[in-house]
Protein backbone atom coordinates (compact mmCIF):
# COMPACT_ATOMS: atom_id res chain seq x y z
CA UNK A 1 0.00 0.00 0.00
CA UNK A 2 1.39 3.39 -0.95
CA UNK A 3 1.57 6.52 1.12
CA UNK A 4 -1.75 8.19 1.98
CA UNK A 5 -0.13 11.61 2.17
CA UNK A 6 -0.85 13.87 -0.81
CA UNK A 7 1.79 14.54 -3.46
CA UNK A 8 0.72 18.20 -3.68
CA UNK A 9 2.85 20.37 -1.40
CA UNK A 10 0.39 23.18 -0.69
CA UNK A 11 -2.33 20.73 0.33
CA UNK A 12 -0.26 19.34 3.21
CA UNK A 13 -0.32 20.34 6.87
CA UNK A 14 3.09 20.95 8.40
CA UNK A 15 3.19 17.67 10.38
CA UNK A 16 2.50 15.82 7.12
CA UNK A 17 5.44 17.55 5.45
CA UNK A 18 7.65 16.29 8.26
CA UNK A 19 6.46 12.76 7.48
CA UNK A 20 6.93 13.15 3.72
CA UNK A 21 10.56 14.12 4.28
CA UNK A 22 11.18 10.63 5.69
CA UNK A 23 9.99 9.06 2.42
CA UNK A 24 12.87 10.56 0.42
CA UNK A 25 10.63 11.65 -2.44
CA UNK A 26 11.94 13.79 -5.29
CA UNK A 27 10.51 17.30 -5.01
CA UNK A 28 9.37 18.71 -8.36
CA UNK A 29 9.52 22.47 -8.84
CA UNK A 30 7.93 23.58 -12.16
CA UNK A 31 9.10 26.86 -13.69
CA UNK A 32 7.42 28.63 -16.58
CA UNK A 33 6.72 32.12 -17.89
CA UNK A 34 4.02 34.60 -18.80
CA UNK A 35 4.94 35.20 -22.42
CA UNK A 36 3.23 35.88 -25.71
CA UNK A 37 2.60 32.80 -27.87
CA UNK A 38 1.32 34.22 -31.12
CA UNK A 39 -2.33 34.97 -31.80
CA UNK A 40 -3.55 31.43 -31.17
CA UNK A 41 -2.18 30.48 -27.73
CA UNK A 42 -2.56 32.17 -24.30
CA UNK A 43 0.28 34.13 -22.69
CA UNK A 44 0.38 31.57 -19.86
CA UNK A 45 1.24 28.68 -22.20
CA UNK A 46 4.67 27.81 -20.77
CA UNK A 47 3.53 27.81 -17.15
CA UNK A 48 0.30 25.97 -17.92
CA UNK A 49 2.02 23.21 -19.90
CA UNK A 50 4.83 22.55 -17.42
CA UNK A 51 2.31 22.51 -14.57
CA UNK A 52 0.20 19.96 -16.43
CA UNK A 53 3.20 17.79 -17.28
CA UNK A 54 4.32 17.76 -13.64
CA UNK A 55 0.82 17.14 -12.32
CA UNK A 56 0.26 14.18 -14.64
CA UNK A 57 3.69 12.81 -13.73
CA UNK A 58 2.98 13.11 -10.01
CA UNK A 59 -0.37 11.39 -10.44
CA UNK A 60 1.43 8.51 -12.16
CA UNK A 61 3.99 8.01 -9.34
CA UNK A 62 2.47 9.78 -6.28
CA UNK A 63 4.60 7.94 -3.72
CA UNK A 64 7.85 8.99 -5.38
CA UNK A 65 7.41 12.75 -5.77
CA UNK A 66 6.16 15.88 -4.07
CA UNK A 67 4.82 18.59 -6.39
CA UNK A 68 5.59 22.22 -5.55
CA UNK A 69 3.54 25.21 -6.76
CA UNK A 70 4.74 26.47 -10.13
CA UNK A 71 7.07 29.45 -10.40
CA UNK A 72 4.85 31.17 -12.93
CA UNK A 73 6.99 34.12 -13.98
CA UNK A 74 10.29 33.62 -15.78
CA UNK A 75 13.09 35.32 -17.68
CA UNK A 76 12.08 36.61 -21.11
CA UNK A 77 12.88 40.29 -21.71
CA UNK A 78 13.36 39.53 -25.40
CA UNK A 79 9.57 39.15 -25.73
CA UNK A 80 8.68 42.46 -24.07
CA UNK A 81 7.80 44.14 -27.38
CA UNK A 82 4.53 42.17 -27.28
CA UNK A 83 1.75 43.38 -24.94
CA UNK A 84 1.07 41.19 -21.92
CA UNK A 85 4.55 39.75 -21.62
CA UNK A 86 6.13 39.65 -18.15
CA UNK A 87 9.80 39.14 -17.32
CA UNK A 88 11.79 38.71 -14.13
CA UNK A 89 15.39 39.95 -14.18
CA UNK A 90 17.74 36.99 -14.56
CA UNK A 91 19.65 37.23 -11.28
CA UNK A 92 16.43 37.86 -9.34
CA UNK A 93 14.86 34.79 -10.91
CA UNK A 94 17.95 32.69 -10.19
CA UNK A 95 18.01 33.73 -6.54
CA UNK A 96 14.26 33.16 -6.15
CA UNK A 97 14.49 29.57 -7.42
CA UNK A 98 17.64 28.99 -5.36
CA UNK A 99 15.85 30.22 -2.22
CA UNK A 100 13.02 27.74 -2.75
CA UNK A 101 15.47 24.87 -3.13
CA UNK A 102 17.48 25.89 -0.06
CA UNK A 103 14.24 26.26 1.89
CA UNK A 104 13.26 22.71 0.98
CA UNK A 105 16.71 21.53 2.06
CA UNK A 106 16.25 23.30 5.40
CA UNK A 107 13.16 21.17 6.01
CA UNK A 108 15.07 17.99 5.25
CA UNK A 109 14.36 17.25 1.61
CA UNK A 110 17.38 15.78 -0.16
CA UNK A 111 16.42 15.45 -3.83
CA UNK A 112 14.94 18.33 -5.82
CA UNK A 113 14.26 18.56 -9.55
CA UNK A 114 13.46 21.86 -11.24
CA UNK A 115 11.23 21.01 -14.21
CA UNK A 116 11.44 23.88 -16.66
CA UNK A 117 8.85 24.84 -19.25
CA UNK A 118 10.42 27.95 -20.80
CA UNK A 119 13.63 27.81 -22.80
CA UNK A 120 15.23 31.04 -21.62
CA UNK A 121 14.82 30.02 -17.96
CA UNK A 122 17.24 27.14 -18.40
CA UNK A 123 20.59 28.86 -17.72
CA UNK A 124 19.15 30.34 -14.54
CA UNK A 125 17.42 27.26 -13.15
CA UNK A 126 20.53 25.22 -13.88
CA UNK A 127 22.62 27.77 -11.96
CA UNK A 128 20.06 27.86 -9.13
CA UNK A 129 20.21 24.08 -8.74
CA UNK A 130 24.01 24.16 -8.72
CA UNK A 131 24.05 27.01 -6.21
CA UNK A 132 21.65 25.23 -3.87
CA UNK A 133 24.04 22.27 -3.70
CA UNK A 134 26.93 24.57 -2.80
CA UNK A 135 24.92 26.63 -0.32
CA UNK A 136 23.86 23.51 1.57
CA UNK A 137 27.37 22.12 1.71
CA UNK A 138 26.62 19.33 -0.72
CA UNK A 139 23.92 17.82 1.47
CA UNK A 140 21.30 17.78 -1.29
CA UNK A 141 20.96 16.70 -4.89
CA UNK A 142 19.43 19.43 -7.07
CA UNK A 143 19.10 19.27 -10.83
CA UNK A 144 17.19 21.05 -13.59
CA UNK A 145 15.68 19.74 -16.81
CA UNK A 146 13.29 21.11 -19.42
CA UNK A 147 10.53 18.54 -19.96
CA UNK A 148 10.80 19.06 -23.72
CA UNK A 149 14.47 18.13 -23.65
CA UNK A 150 13.98 14.75 -21.98
CA UNK A 151 15.03 11.80 -24.12
CA UNK A 152 11.51 10.37 -24.43
CA UNK A 153 10.01 13.71 -25.48
CA UNK A 154 12.61 14.32 -28.19
CA UNK A 155 12.21 10.76 -29.44
CA UNK A 156 8.43 11.13 -29.72
CA UNK A 157 8.63 14.62 -31.23
CA UNK A 158 10.77 13.28 -34.06
CA UNK A 159 8.10 10.65 -34.80
CA UNK A 160 4.98 12.81 -34.70
CA UNK A 161 6.25 16.00 -36.30
CA UNK A 162 5.17 16.94 -39.80
CA UNK A 163 7.15 20.17 -39.97
CA UNK A 164 10.76 20.73 -40.88
CA UNK A 165 13.45 22.55 -38.91
CA UNK A 166 11.97 25.37 -36.88
CA UNK A 167 8.46 23.91 -36.96
CA UNK A 168 8.50 22.82 -33.33
CA UNK A 169 9.73 26.13 -32.05
CA UNK A 170 7.92 28.87 -30.14
CA UNK A 171 4.10 28.51 -30.30
CA UNK A 172 4.58 26.03 -33.14
CA UNK A 173 3.59 22.45 -33.84
CA UNK A 174 4.57 21.07 -30.41
CA UNK A 175 3.12 23.73 -28.11
CA UNK A 176 -0.05 24.11 -30.15
CA UNK A 177 -0.53 20.32 -29.99
CA UNK A 178 0.09 20.15 -26.24
CA UNK A 179 -2.35 22.96 -25.50
CA UNK A 180 -4.99 21.42 -27.76
CA UNK A 181 -4.66 18.20 -25.75
CA UNK A 182 -4.95 20.10 -22.46
CA UNK A 183 -7.46 22.96 -22.93
CA UNK A 184 -8.61 23.18 -26.56
CA UNK A 185 -11.20 25.83 -25.73
CA UNK A 186 -8.36 28.34 -25.18
CA UNK A 187 -6.69 27.69 -28.54
CA UNK A 188 -7.78 29.63 -31.65
CA UNK A 189 -6.43 27.58 -34.53
CA UNK A 190 -8.07 29.96 -37.02
CA UNK A 191 -5.32 32.42 -36.05
CA UNK A 192 -2.48 29.88 -36.16
CA UNK A 193 0.18 31.21 -38.53
CA UNK A 194 3.28 29.33 -39.70
CA UNK A 195 6.60 31.13 -39.58
CA UNK A 196 9.97 29.37 -39.43
CA UNK A 197 12.40 32.22 -39.88
CA UNK A 198 13.90 33.93 -42.88
CA UNK A 199 15.40 31.47 -45.41
CA UNK A 200 18.90 32.87 -44.93
CA UNK A 201 18.98 32.13 -41.17
CA UNK A 202 21.04 28.97 -40.47
CA UNK A 203 19.14 26.11 -38.86
CA UNK A 204 21.23 26.14 -35.69
CA UNK A 205 20.11 29.72 -35.00
CA UNK A 206 16.43 28.80 -35.18
CA UNK A 207 14.59 28.27 -31.89
CA UNK A 208 13.92 24.55 -32.15
CA UNK A 209 13.07 21.86 -29.60
CA UNK A 210 15.12 19.33 -31.55
CA UNK A 211 18.72 20.39 -32.34
CA UNK A 212 19.76 20.10 -36.02
CA UNK A 213 21.73 16.90 -36.60
CA UNK A 214 24.49 18.49 -38.65
CA UNK A 215 25.08 21.75 -36.76
CA UNK A 216 26.29 22.78 -33.33
CA UNK A 217 23.38 24.24 -31.41
CA UNK A 218 23.70 27.96 -30.70
CA UNK A 219 22.03 29.65 -27.72
CA UNK A 220 20.76 32.85 -29.28
CA UNK A 221 17.86 34.98 -28.06
CA UNK A 222 17.39 38.19 -30.06
CA UNK A 223 14.38 40.44 -29.52
CA UNK A 224 11.54 38.28 -30.72
CA UNK A 225 9.91 41.14 -32.59
CA UNK A 226 12.97 41.18 -34.86
CA UNK A 227 12.38 37.58 -35.96
CA UNK A 228 8.60 37.31 -36.27
CA UNK A 229 5.69 39.67 -36.84
CA UNK A 230 2.98 37.93 -34.84
CA UNK A 231 5.02 36.18 -32.12
CA UNK A 232 4.96 32.70 -33.65
CA UNK A 233 8.13 30.90 -34.68
CA UNK A 234 7.09 27.48 -35.90
CA UNK A 235 4.45 25.51 -37.77
CA UNK A 236 1.47 26.39 -35.61
CA UNK A 237 -1.10 25.17 -38.14
CA UNK A 238 0.17 21.59 -37.76
CA UNK A 239 -0.79 21.37 -34.11
CA UNK A 240 -3.30 18.61 -33.27
CA UNK A 241 -4.81 17.18 -30.12
CA UNK A 242 -3.61 13.70 -31.08
CA UNK A 243 0.01 14.81 -31.31
CA UNK A 244 -0.37 16.66 -28.04
CA UNK A 245 -1.58 13.57 -26.21
CA UNK A 246 1.41 11.61 -27.48
CA UNK A 247 3.80 14.39 -26.47
CA UNK A 248 2.28 14.62 -22.98
CA UNK A 249 2.76 10.90 -22.51
CA UNK A 250 6.35 11.15 -23.71
CA UNK A 251 7.03 14.07 -21.36
CA UNK A 252 5.66 12.05 -18.43
CA UNK A 253 7.75 9.01 -19.32
CA UNK A 254 10.82 11.18 -19.73
CA UNK A 255 10.37 12.82 -16.34
CA UNK A 256 9.73 9.51 -14.61
CA UNK A 257 13.05 8.24 -15.96
CA UNK A 258 14.86 11.28 -14.61
CA UNK A 259 13.09 11.05 -11.24
CA UNK A 260 13.93 7.39 -10.79
CA UNK A 261 17.53 7.98 -11.79
CA UNK A 262 17.70 10.71 -9.15
CA UNK A 263 16.29 8.38 -6.51
CA UNK A 264 19.05 5.90 -7.28
CA UNK A 265 21.81 8.48 -7.08
CA UNK A 266 23.96 7.85 -3.96
CA UNK A 267 23.99 10.69 -1.42
CA UNK A 268 27.56 10.86 -0.13
CA UNK A 269 29.22 13.45 2.04
CA UNK A 270 31.75 15.78 0.49
CA UNK A 271 35.41 15.32 1.31
CA UNK A 272 37.69 18.37 1.62
CA UNK A 273 41.19 17.14 0.71
CA UNK A 274 43.10 20.26 1.80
Amino acid sequence: MGSKISFIYEELKWPEIREVVKEDRVVLLPTGSIEQHGHHLPVGTDSALVTEVCRRTAERIPDEVLLMPTVTYGYDPHHMDFPGNMSIEGVTFLRYVRDILVGLAHHGFKRMLVVNGHGSNMPYVDAAARQAIIDTGGKVMCAAVSYFHTARFIEKAKKVRESGTGGMSHAGEAEASLYLAMRPELVDMSKAVDFRGAPDIPDNFKKELIPPANRSRIAFAPYFSSTTENGTYGAASLGTKEKGEQLFEAAIEGLIEVIRDMRKYPMRERVDHH
